[in-house]
């Protein structure tokens, strides 16, 4: 049975497939529930707990979909002995050259690169934000 690579083809072209645009809208919208539990506990607490919620639940989701693409790679990895052959030096067949492709596209990943950011702006935001109302 060959094994298709659904984020890559053979041209070398990465494609992001629906579901990891689902699942990186859940990890922004988790992200931003996170950092602004402390500005919505000033405004109403029943919001601040939802934000939470909505946040942890989202980390949660995206965190499964996250674990289950590596071990999906590491078991495709496993299975085609693709560590070895690489330390063997050996000639590698289409199936091992979409799974390296897969690879280098799961590496390559401009969402990933997106999400960090959005993590880490709104992270020094909300500690501005925190700062600002603690010290006035």
């Amino acid at each position: 049975m060959e094994w298709k690579c659904a984020k890559c083809s053979m041209q070398g072209v990465c494609r992001d497939s629906l579901t990891s645009w689902i699942f990186f809208a859940v990890g922004v919208i988790a992200t931003i529930s996170m950092r602004i539990i402390e500005p919505l506990r000033n405004l109403n607490p029943l919001y601040a707990k939802a934000a939470w919620y909505v946040g942890v639940s989202g980390f949660f989701l995206f965190f499964i979909y996250k674990y289950r693409e590596l071990k999906h790679r590491s078991e495709k990895i496993n299975e085609t002995g693709l560590r070895e052959k690489l330390k063997a030096d050996e000639n590698l067949g289409g199936e091992d050259k979409r799974l390296l492709l897969e690879i280098i596209c799961s590496q390559d990943n401009r969402k990933e690169r997106i999400n960090f950011f959005i993590i880490f702006a709104l992270s020094a935001l909300a500690l501005a934000f925190a700062l600002f109302l603690d010290l006035t």
